[in-house]
């Protein structure tokens, strides 16, 4: 009889083990107010499996309003966010379906609208700093942005018009806002993942408003991991991209950004052709953001890029005239 009881507890225990070992520390905050604090042990697409220190609770999706990662809550995780970095990285991620991914990461994509356009983005901290394309706002300082908060029936449309343009690089296509609506955070935010570290035939999947039909999802395949583009290397994928889709991202099956999209080919008879800007060019402009720094006042703030002389005759060098 004893035996019998020590072999379930050893077995239990090395379960809570492992688990433990793959734990990432959130903050859950639930539809009827309340809020959970602990180490997220398992991510299901029904339930999360979240431990307390003293006990481990299951809490179903249908509960929950939506989940902050943070790195003050328990031991921090391999690579997470530094004092000096907007972004933060969880490499430790479990892989899931595309569509159990977008249960972890809808919340973090948002639409951006501007006076002229409208584009996609996605969210990279709780604070409300905003990824998207340059081309999405270039020439814009009025934007809104709206969210997409889980409710009981459902996603609530949350629009947010207070948003500051805090950086842009119109050669690498990026942009930095920050939200400004007192009271809409903390935000649900994306991991950074590593553009280096992808491979020709991984599976990715894009999230955006393509032609204002938001929340659109397109899955594909890393087509090559470095096309040179305009003299920029690219990531060129199969996930189906349209007009509106700029600025949204390019994710892995373990949730995290590997590319900003940014452009496809269009013509007759070309398909599959969608580019997106490497998940580690972004990490290299948000970590240089005063080399890029927005200025309301002057609109062409920022890095810009003349375009090189092209190849002519050779000039003439006879001075007399002969």
């Amino acid at each position: 009889m004893a035996l019998q009881r020590i072999v379930p507890t050893l077995v239990i225990g090395l379960l809570m083990a492992t688990l433990a070992a793959a734990a990432e520390p959130g903050v859950i905050y639930l539809r009827n107010g309340s809020v959970i604090q602990g180490d997220i042990l398992r991510r299901g697409p029904d339930r999360i499996i979240v431990d307390l220190g003293f006990t481990v609770v299951s809490v179903p999706r249908d509960e929950i309003d939506r989940i902050v990662e943070s790195e003050s809550v328990g031991p921090a995780e391999p690579g997470a966010r530094n004092q000096q970095d907007l972004y933060r990285e969880a490499p430790g991620q479990s892989e899931l379906t595309v569509k159990e991914n977008l249960i972890r990461c809808g919340e973090s994509i948002v639409e951006i609208r501007t006076p002229t356009g409208l584009g996609s983005g996605f969210l990279i901290s709780p604070q409300g700093h905003v990824v998207t394309a340059d081309h999405v706002i270039a020439g814009e300082n009025k934007l809104s942005i709206t969210l997409f908060r889980r409710a009981a029936d459902g996603l609530d449309k949350v629009q947010l018009h207070d948003i500051e343009i805090l950086a842009t690089d119109p050669y690498g296509d990026l942009a930095l806002l920050k939200i400004r609506d007192t009271g809409s955070g903390p935000f649900p935010s994306l991991p950074l993942g590593n553009s280096d570290a992808i491979r020709q035939g991984q599976a990715v999947f894009a999230v955006g408003s393509p032609l204002g039909f938001e929340r659109s999802v397109s899955q594909g395949i890393v087509s090559l991991r470095n096309r040179p583009i305009g003299g920029r290397l690219l990531i060129q994928s199969t996930a189906q991209l349209n007009p509106c889709n700029s600025g949204g991202p390019l994710l892995d099956l373990r949730g995290q950004v590997v590319g900003v999209n940014n452009l496809k080919i269009i013509a007759t008879g070309v398909e599959g052709l969608s580019f997106s800007v490497p998940v580690n060019a972004l990490k290299r402009f948000l970590r240089n953001l005063d080399a890029f720094a927005f200025d309301p006042r002057n609109p062409n703030a920022g890095f810009r890029y003349m375009d090189p002389p092209r190849p002519g005759p050779p000039p003439d060098l006879d001075t007399d005239g002969d």
